[in-house]
């Protein structure tokens, strides 16, 4: 048996809970589950229960299962830029910041020149991805562009709190790379504190891995729709979220696992990938053998039922390896979406980035789904049946990955996008 059970046996996997669970999170009572809200607390505390039934240890660096920590949110000001001697005006500057200040001169950072027939967009883009501090001079013939540039880097920042990232300051004047400057610059900063729930089932491998991830957080509340502001995202991802608490109850019920099992519920996800990025920091990613990451399982695939897909299916074997383990009645199956890089854009990323088998988990048709980020994200949308099937496909997929007879192979890092 694998794991402790014939693939042909579906896993016990109680759907009282997961329908408990998503009702919990999804009611009207969570607000919408705003990470930056006091909802989000209220939705932290109830899964920290539900973690603690389930048969979990809270990990070290938790306190009662909340991994607490915080981001800070970044406002421009107003900046002092002189470039050659002349001071420019505040509609000639923008500045995105990675840090409190900055008080730069001459030979502090690179200069980048933008000239007349340049692509500006192109170049500023690059500087800011580039993840070093720079000064870009873009020539006054972009005049015109500018305006919008300078929407762009005036938007408040957030940032993991104990983050310093690059800073980019836009000047527009018609200048050449010997030009000499002074740059002095403070925003306002404003922590706000935040928590992901974790918990681990230790095995008897405790330098090994295997992560079980969702995300609680949505989107709170948005425009009223038949008098409803709620955003509940019953499916996104109240759904993955009780599924990572089933898998919890399921793998805990069954005695000491071979690999150490980590299980995750995020926080801010909706904001920016926060409560993963936070956790990342906390594991050595080479001891993670993989991540099971759920994103909206409530709604059967365009594929058909007892079908589920997998984002970044060809970066790893663990797409094979989670379909060879879950047998002929359940399919997992490449991401149909490509175009909308999913692998990219959920928690799962972070850790991938580091080289780790970090795949999600997905069965919404996402490409015609009417109730993504919108207050008609209910509970009465989903269907329960596949929900249930879905999170027992997964235990039966990850079977092998757990019992240690199978290993994916590492994602290479240098094919995830930014």
């Amino acid at each position: 048996p694998a794991g402790g059970y014939t693939l042909q046996q579906a896993p016990d996997i109680d759907r009282a809970l997961v329908e408990r669970v998503i009702n919990t999170l999804a009611s009207d009572d969570m607000g919408g589950r705003d990470a930056y809200s006091p909802y989000a607390v209220r939705a932290a505390e109830f899964l920290a229960r539900e973690f603690a039934a389930a048969g979990l240890q809270s990990p070290p660096g938790a306190e009662n299962y909340l991994q607490r920590f915080s981001t800070r949110t970044l406002t421009p000001g107003e900046g002092r830029v002189i470039v050659n001697g002349r001071p420019l005006f505040p509609n000639q500057i923008a500045m995105r910041l990675g840090g409190g200040s900055i008080n730069w001169r001459t030979g502090d950072v690179p200069v980048i020149i933008v000239g007349p027939e340049d692509d500006v967009l192109t170049t500023v883009t690059s500087v800011a991805n580039a993840g070093f501090d720079a000064l870009v001079l873009i020539d006054e013939a972009h005049r015109e562009g500018f305006g919008s540039l300078v929407q762009i880097f005036r938007r408040p920042v957030r940032v993991l709190s104990d983050a310093v990232g690059a800073a980019v300051v836009l000047g527009l004047v018609t200048a050449g790379p010997d030009a000499t400057y002074q740059i002095s610059h403070t925003a306002s900063d404003v922590i706000e504190p935040v928590a992901n729930v974790v918990g681990v089932l230790p095995g008897r491998r405790t330098d090994e891995f295997v992560l079980f991830s969702a995300h609680y957080d949505h989107i709170g509340f948005e425009r009223p729709l038949f008098g409803d502001s709620i955003g509940n995202g019953a499916n996104d991802d109240a759904s993955g979220t009780a599924a990572v608490v089933a898998l919890a109850k399921y793998f805990a019920a069954r005695g000491t696992p071979e690999r150490t099992l980590l299980f995750a519920a995020f926080t801010a996800e909706e904001a920016g990938g926060f409560g993963s990025r936070h956790y990342s920091r906390q594991l050595d990613a080479d001891q993670v053998v993989a991540m099971f990451n759920v994103e909206m399982i409530g709604k059967p695939a365009a594929a058909g039922p007892n079908t589920a897909w997998i984002t970044g299916f060809d970066r790893s074997t663990f797409g094979q390896i989670v379909q060879a383990a879950s047998g002929t009645a359940y399919r997992f199956v490449a991401d149909p979406y490509p175009s909308y890089r999913l692998f990219s854009r959920s928690d799962n990323v972070t850790l991938a980035r580091l080289g780790v088998p970090a795949h999600s988990i997905s069965t919404t048709p996402i490409d015609t789904d009417p109730d993504y980020h919108r207050v008609s994200d209910e509970v009465d949308t989903l269907d329960m049946a596949h929900l249930v099937s879905t999170i027992r496909a997964i235990a039966r997929g990850a079977a092998t990955i757990v019992s240690g007879a199978a290993t994916p192979t590492r994602v290479d890092p240098a094919t995830v996008e930014n």
